[in-house]
C-alpha cells in the first residue's frame, strides 16, 4: 500500500485528494495538513511514501517544505501539485528535491499515477509544465558552461549509464544526480536524457 501525506492550504482540495485516494486498492491517506512547517514534521513522523505537495502556502511555502523534508530524509518522495506552471517555481521545486510537477487541472487518473510513478522512480511532468521549461530554456552556444560534476555526469550519460550507478560511481545520492540532470537539460536546452547524451556525442566528436 502507498501511503500518501496531503499538504495544501485549501481544506475542500485536501478532502477531495483524500476521497480520490479512497476510490484505489493500492494508495491510501497517512495524513494532511494545510501548513509547511507541519508538513515537515508530520513527513518526519509518519513516513509517508509520497508528499503531495502544493507550493503556495502562508508561512512556509512548498518549495521550502520541500527542501526540508528531501534534508532530513534524502529518500523521501515529494510530488508538486499546484496550479503554478512558471518557470521558476518549476525549476524551483525540481532543484528543492521534488521528483515529479503535476497541475490541478489535471485528470484524477493522472494524479494517481504520478503518485504511483515517483514511488517507482519516475519522475512525472504535467505537458503544460514541460513545454514552459521547452520554451523558455537557454539554447546552447559558446558561453555554455557546465561545472565540473555536471559535466562528469553528462560524461556517464553519454556513456549509457544509469542514475544508480552514476551515484554510486560519483559518492552522490541518486537524488543529487537527478538534480544535476535538470540543470544539464536546462544549460543544453533538451528535454530528457537521450538528448543530453547525444549533445555530448556530438560534442565529443567536434573536439577530437
Amino acid at each position: 500500500m502507498i501511503r500518501v501525506l496531503i499538504v495544501d492550504d485549501h481544506a475542500i482540495v485536501r478532502t477531495g485528494l483524500a476521497q480520490l485516494l479512497g476510490t484505489t486498492d493500492d494508495l491510501e491517506l497517512a495524513g494532511a495538513t494545510g501548513d509547511g512547517d507541519e508538513a515537515v514534521v508530520l513527513a518526519a513522523e509518519l513516513k509517508p511514501d509520497v508528499v503531495l505537495m502544493d507550493l503556495s502556502m502562508p508561512g512556509t511555502d512548498g518549495v521550502t517544505a520541500t527542501a526540508r523534508i528531501v534534508a532530513q530524509d534524502p529518500a523521501a518522495h515529494v510530488l508538486v501539485l499546484t496550479s503554478f506552471s512558471d518557470q521558476t517555481r518549476i525549476l524551483d521545486a525540481l532543484q528543492a528535491g521534488a521528483e515529479g510537477y503535476l497541475l490541478k487541472h489535471s485528470e484524477p487518473e493522472v494524479i494517481l499515477a504520478g503518485i504511483r510513478e515517483v514511488v517507482s522512480g519516475g519522475s512525472p511532468l504535467d505537458p503544460k509544465a514541460a513545454r514552459v521549461l521547452l520554451t523558455n530554456r537557454r539554447s546552447p552556444g559558446p558561453e555554455l558552461k557546465l561545472t565540473g560534476r555536471e559535466q562528469e555526469v553528462l560524461d556517464m550519460v553519454a556513456d549509457g549509464l544509469p542514475n544508480k550507478l552514476i551515484a554510486r560511481r560519483m559518492g552522490i545520492s541518486e537524488r543529487t544526480v537527478k538534480a544535476h540532470l535538470t540543470n544539464i537539460f536546462q544549460r543544453l536546452g533538451v528535454t530528457d536524457r537521450t538528448q543530453a547524451a547525444l549533445w555530448a556525442q556530438r560534442q565529443r566528436r567536434a573536439e577530437q
